[in-house]
């Protein structure tokens, strides 16, 4: 085995050059959230089986699914990766050794592992932008920010992947509500490459918090062509397109991008379907401020419901689990509520890690005030889910998509007619930037109600 150079400069330890394309191909697409990236990580294990970062990629992407039934695929991968990164560098070794924790269930020292890569080699944008996703989905915004103001500074506008690191700096900066920052940044990554979509995804939210939803409908409109062969991300996308409809009370149109577009569940086989974890987020949480302002959305609830009761047991993202009770709840399935409870509650049990804790002390509260509210005991339900409220935020998910949560506190409060938490909890969106200045529908009608 030899060391070659990837595309980035950095020592790979691999067979071939033809390994070595087959890596930075595999970035490549991982950065771009193309449909085919494990296609590439395959095509790199196919070019080289004893190539360790294979392994590593291949056991990464696993675990960002999401889904305990890869999680035994992960650790596979792990034990692989470790074993040939034995004769690889140091800094592949780490990379082996992070995914081997991660799989483990040791998120923090996994993101340990990684920010000393990054701050060690700027340039490791795999160790970068694997440390950005993670952290988000535990609320980490500062820490997403301060790694991507440090590796910066190390990167240009001639070398490939500059566009990633800028979509990553902007979109930790709108997570902070540095708007300014994250503005410049996402729209320079964009400028690059109009088909960058985690870039595009950052300037939408700048827009969305600061309450341009008609400059937001242009951006994506106008970014919308360079979409194909995304992945899952691209519903999202749409997504962040009719929270900009909503805004403006365009309901009907909401509908159809719910139904054409972000939840198109007759999507061909070239589409990515709609079933991934962040698609569940994008579909409970549009449903249920639809019916906050009044909505019909017919039957659109039941297959949300049958996806949340096939995933009881399943704990691996915070976030989700509480889209999933809320979707079980909402059609009246609560003995299938109770037993996702239940299965919380034996995994938040077994473990001391960060997605245990989570769930323990946020996500399992504000899973039994749903499930309270269901059945009209909304003062137990504010019971439950007030103390979580400082603490949601470790859940994971954006400033917008957090924003879910809030208002399911605010429309219990409403029903309660407890004015003194319809207040509170205004007051924590405002202090979140999470209203805009026009105000969220939704959050807009009870500031109204309040004052």
């Amino acid at each position: 085995m030899t060391h070659h150079e990837d595309v980035h400069g950095l020592a790979l330890t691999c067979a071939s050059d033809t390994a070595r394309t087959a890596f930075d191909d595999a970035i490549a697409a991982y950065l771009a959230f193309r449909n085919n990236a494990a296609d590439a990580v395959g095509n790199l294990i196919a070019a080289d089986p004893d190539c360790a970062m294979g392994y590593v990629m291949r056991g990464e992407m696993a675990l960002l699914a999401n889904d305990h039934r890869l999680i035994a695929n992960a650790r596979a991968d792990a034990c692989t990766a470790v074993r040939l990164a034995a004769s690889a560098t140091r800094r592949e070794q780490a990379h082996a050794a992070a995914l081997e924790h991660w799989a483990a269930g040791d998120i923090d020292r996994t993101l340990a592992i990684w920010a000393e890569i990054a701050r060690q080699e700027p340039r490791d944008i795999l160790a970068f932008r694997a440390h950005h996703s993670t952290s988000f989905w535990l609320g980490r915004r500062t820490q997403m920010m301060e790694l991507a103001d440090h590796v910066r500074p190390h990167w240009g506008p001639t070398m490939p992947a500059y566009g990633a690191v800028l979509a990553c700096r902007s979109f930790a900066h709108e997570e902070c509500a540095s708007h300014e920052i994250a503005e410049a940044e996402g729209r320079e990554a964009v400028a690059l490459d109009p088909a960058n979509p985690w870039a595009a995804h950052a300037v939408a939210h700048v827009l969305e918090m600061q309450g341009r939803a008609d400059e937001g409908i242009a951006w994506l409109a106008g970014l919308s062509a360079h979409w194909d062969g995304c992945n899952n991300f691209v519903h999202h996308l749409w997504w962040h397109m009719a929270l900009y409809h909503l805004e403006k009370r365009q309901y009907d149109e909401v509908l159809t991008l719910y139904d054409q577009r972000f939840r198109d569940l007759a999507a061909p086989l070239t589409v990515a379907a709609p079933d991934l974890y962040i698609d569940m987020q994008n579909a409970i949480s549009m449903l249920f401020r639809l019916e906050r302002q009044g909505v019909d959305v017919g039957s659109r609830w039941g297959e949300l419901a049958d996806k949340a009761a096939a995933r009881v047991g399943d704990s691996t993202s915070a976030f989700t689990l509480a889209h999933w009770i809320y979707a079980l709840a909402r059609t009246g399935r609560l003995a299938e509520a109770e037993n996702m409870l239940d299965a919380m509650a034996a995994f938040a049990a077994a473990g001391e890690g960060a997605v245990e804790t989570v769930i323990a002390e946020s996500t399992i509260p504000v899973g039994r005030a749903m499930i309270a509210a269901t059945t009209g005991d909304y003062n137990s339900a504010l019971a439950h889910m007030r103390p979580a409220l400082p603490l949601m935020q470790a859940m994971g998910g954006s400033r917008a998509q957090q924003a879910f949560l809030d208002e399911v506190f605010l429309d219990i409060a409403e029903k309660a007619e407890s004015t003194a938490d319809c207040n509170l909890i205004l007051e924590k969106a405002s202090q979140s930037h999470i209203v805009p200045p026009h105000g969220r529908v939704g959050f807009y009608d009870a500031t109204v109600r309040a004052a």
